[in-house]
């Protein structure tokens, strides 16, 4: 069934182009069809999914009119979508004598290298035509080529190719979105100031340029200048997001958390709500202590993405630094709900409910923390501290060779085995680990504190640390 809706009547009455084409096809008329005739009779027969005939009309159009770019053109791509690229770039060739500076002859030309994996001819191709033509055409093959050293994963060629589009067209948009991400691939962040600076001195008034070298200034953590950049960025265009993110992410990274918040409250006025934006606010309030603040914003970061099992953790750890363990221990559940393989979800929570005497039900937090991440040590540590804070003083010392095992050596389990053995009662070999630990490191001696905060000023450990002090 022909699809008669394809052309519009008021300019073709395809009707009878077709009865004149299938004539000609029967050896009954010779050339009444002209080259636009032919174009729209092709056009047709593909929309239509009439090989046969598309075929016939590309071969016999281009006999007739050998020295038509459009008609050689368009039976090169008919081959090519017919997946026979030998015969399409024969074609291609014979248009290249007749139109040696056709763009669309090149562009397929490199597609059909591409469709047969030749990445080297697709870009040799390009790289041969690029500077035959000015502006426009020479921008569209050099973007192209840069999407092909993308997937050849030669980043440095894509940054360098940009760059060269923007040495001549330093407004050119696409080529402005595109080098930002590249320079930061390459880590060229110094060569990326220099070229924006030579096109904010070229085009001044060039907002996508001056956010490209705040960006530029920002990845040596030159965030001062990084701000002062997005600053004139933001003169040229109040309504440029990226400018205000990113300025916000170099504020918070000088420490200057109200200016943060500040810019990151401009982000939320003119463009839609982030969960990363409402998270990042919340992050500058919880680091100025202002955790309920924090935990508004984090809030309203969770419904916008509800499955953040992080955002929870970040409400757990506000409601921590208060001592409000209840409130702590539901962020942290809803958290480990959303994630149950964190191990350091299972250790918060495991500390609040030891902050609640809730020893049975911490210690199995303890230990899905050390089945989660055996290789970690402060998993273990937190295991020997809750079960020597309950006088589990056997257990305990069985887990430091477990803990061992898994972690090797670490002085922080020699410091902890002597506070456990003194605990016990064995004073002997309680002092033989606390001097081994101190041999090992003495800037560990904090260990002591960490699990049990009065140890150190026992008689037998004081002595020994006075006298190791004599000795330095």
């Amino acid at each position: 069934m022909f699809n008669d809706d394809f052309f519009d009547d008021d300019f073709r009455d395809i009707e009878n182009l077709i009865i004149e084409f299938h004539r000609m096809k029967r050896g009954e008329s010779h050339g009444l069809l002209s080259e636009d005739d032919f174009e729209y009779l092709i056009d047709y027969f593909e929309a239509n999914s009439d090989k046969e005939n598309t075929t016939y009309a590309c071969d016999v159009s281009t006999t007739l009119f050998p020295f038509s770019s459009a008609l050689l053109l368009r039976k090169a791509e008919w081959l090519m979508d017919q997946k026979k690229y030998g015969q399409a770039l024969k074609v291609l060739d014979q248009l290249d004598e007749v139109d040696p500076n056709n763009i669309e002859s090149i562009f397929l030309q490199s597609d059909i290298f591409l469709e047969q994996n030749r990445f080297s001819e697709a870009v040799d191709i390009l790289e041969k035509n690029a500077d035959k033509f000015d502006s426009v055409d020479k921008t569209d093959i050099l973007l192209e080529l840069s999407e092909i050293y993308d997937e050849l994963e030669e980043f440095d060629k894509v940054y360098a190719t940009l760059k060269r589009i923007l040495t001549y067209e330093p407004t050119n948009e696409d080529a402005l979105l595109r080098i930002c991400f590249w320079a930061e691939i390459n880590n060229k962040h110094e060569d990326s100031i220099a070229l924006h600076q030579e096109i904010i001195e070229e085009t001044p008034f060039n907002a996508m340029a001056w956010y490209n070298l705040g960006v530029a200034y920002q990845g040596i953590k030159l965030y001062e200048k990084a701000i002062d950049a997005y600053d004139y960025c933001l003169a040229i265009d109040d309504k440029f997001e990226y400018a205000y993110r990113n300025q916000g992410d170099a504020y918070m990274q000088l420490k200057q958390y109200n200016k943060a918040i500040e810019v990151l409250e401009m982000h939320l006025s003119i463009a839609k709500p982030e969960d990363v934006i409402l998270d990042a606010i919340g992050y500058c309030w919880d680091k100025q202590k202002e955790y309920s603040k924090a935990r508004q914003y984090y809030r309203k970061a969770s419904q916008l993405n509800p499955q953040d099992d992080q955002i929870f953790y970040k409400i757990g750890e506000t409601y921590t630094k208060e001592s409000q363990w209840e409130k702590a221990i539901k962020a942290y559940s809803v958290a480990l709900h959303i994630n149950k393989n964190n191990a350091s979800y299972c250790l918060a929570l495991g500390n609040c409910l030891m902050e609640m005497n809730a020893d049975k039900e911490a210690m199995i937090c303890y230990l899905n923390a050390v089945q989660l991440r055996p290789d970690i040590k402060s998993t273990w540590q937190a295991l020997v501290k809750a079960l020597y804070t309950i006088n589990y003083f056997d257990e305990a010392l069985s887990q430091l060779v477990i803990a061992e095992e898994h972690c090797g050596h670490k002085t922080e389990f020699v410091y902890y085995r002597a506070a456990i053995l003194l605990s016990q009662g064995k004073t002997k070999d309680a002092v033989l680990q606390l001097e081994s630990a101190l041999v090992e490191n003495s800037k560990k001696i904090s260990a002591l504190k960490y699990i049990d905060r009065e140890i150190a000023h026992h008689p037998v450990f004081a002595e020994v640390l006075i006298r190791y002090k004599k000795k330095k």
